[in-house]
C-alpha cells in the first residue's frame, strides 16, 4: 500500500494538461536502466513501450551499445534531444542526482520506479524525497513516484510501466480513466482489457512526492477522451485540493468514482468531545464526496462495472427503470435489490403492457418486473422483441435483463442479437450475468457491446443504477452551492471573548455557550455563581425548576463526573445541591479549576439532539448533527458535512438521519421544530468556519428540540493547540 507520504511545498493549485502532457503523453521517452535481462524492470519497460508506441525511445545504460535493435546511450547528456519523459530504473542512491541532472536539461517529466524513500519512514529517506520534490517545484519538471509502477496511456497505446505482460495484453481504447495509489490494485482493474473493456488511461502516482492523485484526477477532467474517472486511494495530504479536483469533474459532467481504502478506523486520536469521536477521517472524506458529487465505491469489485455503465449511459431520461427476466426468481431478486438501493420500478404504461401481452404467455407477467418465462429460451427473437417494447416505455431510464444459464450456441446467438438491438435503442441495457460460469459463452459479447453494460451481480447492477440516478438528480444543486463564505458579523466579538479566556484546551460550559450565543444559537438562561446565597438568588430570578452544574473547563463530561443536579424546585433544594456539587468537584482527581456553580433554567421536555463541529486536518471544518443524549456514541445516528452549511442544507442533513421520522410527526407524535434546529446547525457551522484557526471542536449536547423551540442545554468548545 502507498500511503500519502511525501511533500508538496505550499502548493494549493492543481496540475492539469499543460503541466503534465509531457509526462503522460510524451513524444519521446528515455529509459535509464534499460536492460536485455529477461524479467528485469528495464527489459519489461522497453517491451511495454515498444508495442504500439509511435514516439521515440531512448534506452540508457552504459553497459550496452544497443538493446532490442535500439541504439543505447551511456547517459542522459548523450541523447540527441531532451526527452519529454524519463523513466528511472536505478538504485535509490542514484535517483536524486539523476533527478537534478534531468531537471537541469529541461526534461518534461520523470517516472521513478525506485523505492526506499518516504515509505520507509526514516528521516534520511523522507528528506531525500523532499529534496526531489523541491527540484520539481523549482524546475517545473513533473515527477511521478517514487515507488510507483508507472502509467498506461491507451490514447497513445503506450505502457510506461514495468508491470509484467502488458506488451502481450489486449489494448482496448475506451473512455474510462483510472487513477490508483496502489499500483498492483489498479493494474488488476486494467486487466479487464483482456475481456474487451476499454480504458483511456491508467495512472499510478506511488509516493506522490510531486504529482498526486488530485493532479491526475484533474488531468483526466481535461482529457477529451475520458468520460468517466475512477480513483483508488488510501488518502490525500490536502483535502481542499481533492475537493477542487472533484468539483472540476462535477462541473465537467464527468462522473468521478472513488474507492477509499483504509476506512476501518474511525479516528486515530483520543477526543474530549463526542464530535471528535464520531467525525473522524472517514466521515470527513464522505462529507467531501457528498459535497462534490463523488460516487463512493465501497468494494473494489464495483469500480469497473459501475464505471463502464456510466461511460455507456448519458443522463437518465426518467426516474425509474424496468426489469425483464426469463426467470421469476431472477425478477424477484432484481426487485429486492431495487428496493434496497432506492431505485423505483414504476408499472409499465398501459400501452406497453398490452404490447407485451402479445409475446408473454398467460402464466408470465407483463408488470414490472416483467417475467417473460422460460418460453423465451425457444426464440432469440422473442427476447429482443420484448426488450424493444419495454424500452419504449418513457417511465424507464434503463432496462435490466438478468441473463440465466450459459450454453452454446443459444446464449451466443442471444447475446449477439441483444447486442445488435442495444445499438438501436436510446437507453442503456444492463445485463446481469447470473451464471457462475463467469466467462461462459456469450459473456464476451456483452462485455464488448457498446450499448450494453455487463454486471456479474444484481447487487452491483442496482447499486450502480442508483448512483447514476442520484448523480444526475443532484448535480445541478451541488454546482449551485455557494463557493464563497462571508464571515459572521460577530466574529471579532468572539475572537475577543477567546482572547479574554485563559489559554487552555477546553472552555467551560458557560464560556462555550457565550460563543454560541454570539452567533445567534439559542442557549438556556443561566448564571455562574460562587456562593450558596447567589445560587438561590439566581434560581429565584430564573424561576423554578432549575438545574445546577459545576462550571469547569477541566470537567468536559459532567454527567460521568456526577456534577449535575436536575429539576430542583425550591430554595432548599438549591442549597443542598450546591453543597453536594462543590464537595464532589473538589474530590475529583486532578483538582479541577472551578469557575463556580452554573444555575440554569430547566429546559422543556423534548427530543435530545446534538450539534457538533470539528476542524479536520485535511478538509477543514466539518459540521455534524444527529440524535444526542448520553447514548450518542452508541447510536451514532448522525450526519456529517463540510462546513459551512446553509439552513436548507442543514435541514437535508437532519432529514437524512435514520430516526428523522421521530422529528416529523411519526405515529401521531408531535412534529418538532426542525427549522429551528437547522438554523442552529447552520450557525454552529459558520462559527466553526470563521474561527477555524482558533477552535478545534464544538460539541452541543443536548440540543433540546420541542414543537416550537430549540435550546442548547450543554456545550463544550475545544481550542486549537
Amino acid at each position: 500500500m502507498n500511503a500519502p507520504v511525501g511533500y508538496i511545498p505550499n502548493r494549493t493549485r492543481l496540475f492539469g494538461h499543460h503541466e503534465l502532457h509531457r509526462l503522460i503523453a510524451p513524444k519521446s521517452v528515455a529509459v535509464v536502466g534499460a536492460s536485455e535481462t529477461p524479467g528485469s524492470f528495464g527489459a519489461r519497460t522497453l517491451d511495454n513501450i515498444r508495442i504500439g508506441y509511435g514516439g521515440k525511445i531512448y534506452p540508457i545504460n552504459p553497459r550496452y551499445q544497443s538493446i532490442s535493435d535500439l541504439k543505447c546511450y551511456a547517459s542522459l547528456e548523450e541523447l540527441p534531444e531532451v526527452p519529454d519523459c524519463v523513466i528511472v530504473i536505478v538504485p535509490m542512491t542514484q535517483v536524486e542526482p539523476l533527478v537534478r541532472r534531468a531537471a537541469a536539461q529541461g526534461v518534461g517529466g520523470m517516472i521513478l520506479y525506485s523505492a526506499g524513500f518516504a515509505e520507509v519512514g526514516t528521516p534520511e529517506q523522507v528528506m531525500a524525497q523532499h529534496r526531489m520534490a523541491e527540484v520539481a517545484e523549482t524546475s517545473g519538471m513533473r515527477i511521478l513516484g517514487p515507488n510507483c509502477v508507472g502509467i498506461v496511456n491507451l490514447n497513445h497505446l503506450v505502457g510506461l510501466t514495468f508491470m509484467p505482460k502488458f506488451a502481450e495484453m489486449r489494448k482496448i481504447k475506451g473512455t474510462f480513466g483510472l487513477v490508483s495509489q496502489s499500483g498492483a490494485l489498479g493494474y488488476c482493474v486494467l486487466q479487464a482489457m483482456e475481456r474487451g473493456i476499454g480504458f483511456s488511461h491508467y495512472l499510478s502516482p506511488g509516493n506522490s512526492c510531486d504529482v498526486d492523485v488530485c493532479d491526475l484526477i484533474n488531468y483526466l477532467v481535461d482529457d477529451e477522451a475520458t468520460k468517466v474517472i475512477g480513483c483508488i486511494f488510501e488518502g490525500v495530504r490536502d483535502g481542499n485540493r481533492l475537493v477542487k479536483a472533484c468539483r472540476r469533474a462535477l462541473a465537467a459532467g464527468k462522473p468521478l468514482l472513488i474507492y477509499k481504502l483504509a476506512t476501518s478506523s474511525i479516528s486515530q486520536r483520543s477526543s474530549l468531545s463526542h464530535t471528535g469521536t464520531m467525525a473522524g477521517s472517514s466521515e470527513a472524506y464522505k462529507a467531501a464526496f457528498a459535497r462534490t458529487g463523488v460516487i463512493e465505491i465501497t468494494n473494489l469489485e464495483e469500480m469497473l462495472e459501475t464505471a463502464v455503465f456510466l461511460t455507456k449511459s448519458g443522463p437518465p431520461t426518467a426516474a425509474g427503470i424496468g426489469v425483464m427476466a426469463s426467470s421469476g426468481g431472477a425478477a424477484v431478486i432484481a426487485a429486492d435489490k431495487a428496493e434496497e438501493f432506492g431505485v423505483p420500478l414504476p408499472p409499465p404504461a398501459a400501452e406497453i403492457s398490452a404490447r407485451l401481452g402479445e409475446y408473454v404467455p398467460d402464466f408470465g407477467s407483463t408488470a414490472n418486473p416483467c417475467d417473460i418465462t422460460a418460453e423465451s429460451l425457444r426464440s432469440v427473437q422473442m427476447y429482443a422483441d420484448c426488450i424493444r417494447v419495454f424500452a419504449d416505455d418513457p417511465g424507464f431510464a434503463a432496462i435490466v435483463v438478468p441473463m440465466m444459464s450459459a450454453h452454446k450456441p443459444a446464449t451466443v446467438e442471444r447475446a449477439q442479437h441483444i447486442s445488435d438491438l442495444a445499438n438501436q435503442l436510446d437507453k442503456p441495457i444492463c445485463v446481469v450475468w447470473t451464471s457462475e460460469w463467469l466467462d461462459g459463452p456469450g459473456s464476451e459479447i456483452y462485455d464488448a457491446a457498446p450499448g450494453i453494460s455487463m454486471f456479474r451481480s444484481a447487487t452491483r447492477c442496482l447499486k450502480a443504477i442508483s448512483a447514476w440516478l442520484k448523480y444526475y438528480r443532484e448535480r445541478d444543486d451541488l454546482l449551485a452551492l455557494p463557493k464563497v463564505h462571508e464571515e459572521h458579523s460577530a466574529v471579532a466579538k468572539v475572537r475577543a471573548q477567546l482572547r479574554g479566556i485563559a489559554p487552555r484546551r477546553s472552555l467551560s460550559e458557560s464560556e462555550s455557550k457565550q460563543l454560541l450565543a454570539s452567533y445567534g444559537v439559542p442557549v438556556t438562561i443561566e448564571y455562574v455563581v460562587q456562593s450558596v446565597d447567589a445560587a438561590v438568588d439566581a434560581a429565584v430570578r430564573i424561576g423554578f425548576p432549575v438545574a445546577l452544574k459545576v462550571d469547569s473547563a477541566d470537567i468536559p463530561h459532567k454527567t460521568e463526573a456526577g456534577v449535575i443536579r436536575l429539576n430542583i424546585v425550591n430554595a432548599a433544594g438549591v442549597e443542598a445541591a450546591y453543597a453536594d456539587l462543590m464537595k464532589i468537584a473538589h474530590a475529583l482527581p486532578g483538582t479541577p479549576a472551578i469557575n463556580g456553580i452554573l444555575v440554569q433554567k430547566m429546559a422543556s421536555k423534548g427530543m435530545e439532539l446534538m450539534i457538533g463541529a470539528r476542524n479536520d486536518p485535511q478538509f477543514g471544518p466539518l459540521i455534524l448533527c444527529g440524535f444526542g443524549g448520553i447514548d450518542v456514541e452508541l447510536t451514532r445516528d448522525v450526519a456529517v458535512a463540510l462546513a459551512p452549511v446553509t439552513a436548507e442544507e442543514a435541514l437535508k442533513m437532519i432529514l437524512s438521519l435514520k430516526r428523522a421520522p421521530l422529528l416529523c410527526g411519526y405515529r401521531k407524535l408531535p412534529a418538532l421544530d426542525t427549522t429551528r434546529l437547522a438554523e442552529a446547525v447552520s450557525k454552529v457551522s459558520r462559527l466553526a468556519t470563521d474561527l477555524r484557526d482558533e477552535i478545534e471542536e464544538i460539541d452541543v449536547n443536548p440540543f433540546i428540540l420541542t414543537t416550537h423551540d430549540g435550546l442548547a442545554v450543554d456545550a463544550l468548545v475545544i481550542q486549537r493547540p
